[in-house]
């Protein structure tokens, strides 16, 4: 249960709401009460995008689920909030800081394989990678203090923009890479480089980053470092992405919370009772018991389920999934023929069949489809497919006479 709702209530949906329904409710309202369309609004539009904040990031939303709005007052959300229109345009794409000249560089994103394990227990995962960073002997500038100087031919734009004619009272704009600089708008000459970064400005380095996996993750879902990509001299660095790559499991499969696996038993089993143990994805070892009551057949195909066993919830910790059971049958390949009467006074009687007089008796073959065709067509030749050819071109010319 959540301390109070008035977030959930903000956004008109309930505290069970996913991620996906959060986002479309934000969307809706957002659009709706913007101040380009409704100028009267603006406190409302406020409340939309405070709420969206806190509901849309999973830490500040379970805070919130604990200890309402006071705990997020308390720091414990992780920082501020941002401003309402910033939250609109990160959300729409509108692009409005990039308009002010805010330069930022782009995301790095790399998938990390974690077991389905690792997903049900939380685990710290350590990934080393490349990255640039800003020159330390040179503090970025690629070169001596004072030693760089604006590029004269692109006049420092990085860009060389020559105008091809065409035809008469016709001229193509061509804008290319300036060719002096390479695109840099600056030009260090060879004495002053930097010795460290060749006059690049940045360097290759080591990072390793540490990735919490928290119980109950989800296959495909981000964890992100902010501002931990490539740096460069006077732009923002992007963020580091790393995109969670589950691993198939050789006994459990997953949906969502639920797991999911097949369990073969014997006839035996299926008719008199079993008892049998599952071990379960707990680093400490832990096994299920189960068992069929007294007198209880289990049917091929049957499925059963086990509450509260299977993957944690993210938010929750202390809720689970189910695990879901399909039974499979093994049936004897043969039966002892003087095993058979005593089989038979144990089992519900068979039905009588009347067979007419006419009827031939047959023997039945054990047989794979697949291994049948490949040596009928071996055995036939290309006679085998000149008849189906023959059959279709006949099928053709029907339809068109």
């Amino acid at each position: 249960m959540v301390k109070e709702t008035k977030l959930y209530d903000i956004l008109g949906v309930n505290p069970e709401a996913s991620a996906s329904e959060i986002k479309k409710s934000y969307r809706k309202l957002a659009l709706k009460y913007h101040p380009d369309k409704n100028p009267t609004e603006g406190e409302k539009f406020k409340q939309i995008s405070m709420a969206y904040e806190v509901l849309s990031d999973e830490k500040k939303r379970e805070i919130y689920d604990q200890g309402g709005e006071e705990a997020l007052k308390g720091g414990g959300d992780g920082g501020g909030f941002h401003s309402p229109m910033d939250i609109f345009d990160m959300f729409f794409g509108t692009g409005r800081s990039r308009r002010q000249g805010e330069q930022r560089g782009k995301d790095m994103v790399h998938q990390l394989k974690v077991s389905l394990e690792d997903m049900y227990n939380g685990a710290t995962r350590q990934l080393a990678l490349q990255k640039n960073v800003i020159c330390s002997k040179c503090e970025g500038r690629g070169g001596k203090k004072g030693a760089v100087d604006s590029c004269q031919t692109c006049h420092g734009s990085g860009m060389y923009v020559r105008l091809n004619r065409i035809a008469p009272g016709m001229v193509q704009q061509i804008q290319t890479v300036c060719r002096d600089c390479g695109g840099q708008g600056e030009r260090i000459s060879e004495k002053d480089r930097c010795k460290t970064c060749q006059g690049k400005k940045v360097v290759r380095e080591r990072k390793i980053l540490e990735v919490h996996i928290d119980r109950g993750m989800r296959d495909g879902q981000r964890i992100t470092f902010h501002g931990e990509g490539d740096q460069e001299p006077n732009v923002k660095p992007g963020d580091i992405i790393i995109v969670l790559d589950e691993s198939p499991h050789s006994i459990f499969k997953r949906d969502g919370m639920d797991l999911y696996m097949t369990m073969e038993i014997e006839l035996v089993e299926a008719l008199c009772g079993f008892k049998r143990t599952i071990k379960t994805l707990d680093k400490d070892t832990h096994y299920l018991v189960i068992k069929t009551e007294p007198g209880e057949v289990i049917q091929p195909g049957d499925v059963k389920c086990i509450m509260n066993a299977g993957m944690p919830s993210p938010r929750r910790q202390f809720d689970k999934g189910s695990l879901i059971i399909k039974f499979d049958i093994k049936f004897p390949e043969t039966i002892k023929p003087q095993k058979i009467t005593a089989l038979e006074k144990l089992l519900p009687p068979r039905t009588e069949m009347i067979i007419p007089d006419q009827a031939e008796e047959v023997v039945l073959k054990k047989i794979d489809p697949e291994e049948m065709k490949r040596e009928r067509r071996q055995y036939y030749g290309n006679a085998y497919d000149e008849d189906e050819d023959d059959g279709r071109q006949h099928g053709v010319q029907c339809q068109t006479q």
